[in-house]
C-alpha cells in the first residue's frame, strides 16, 4: 500500500492580522459598553 502524501499547505497560512485587530476592536467596544452600563447601574 502506498501512502498518499498531502500537499504541504500548512506552511502557507493566510494572514490573520486584520482579523485579530478587528476582533480586538469589537471586544474593546463590548467591554467599554459593559462598564458604561455598569457605571449607570451603580450611579442609580
Amino acid at each position: 500500500m502506498k501512502k498518499k502524501t498531502l500537499p504541504k499547505s500548512s506552511s502557507q497560512e493566510p494572514n490573520l492580522k486584520g482579523t485579530i485587530i478587528s476582533v480586538s476592536i469589537i471586544g474593546l467596544i463590548i467591554v467599554a459598553s459593559w462598564f458604561g452600563v455598569f457605571g449607570l447601574f451603580l450611579s442609580r
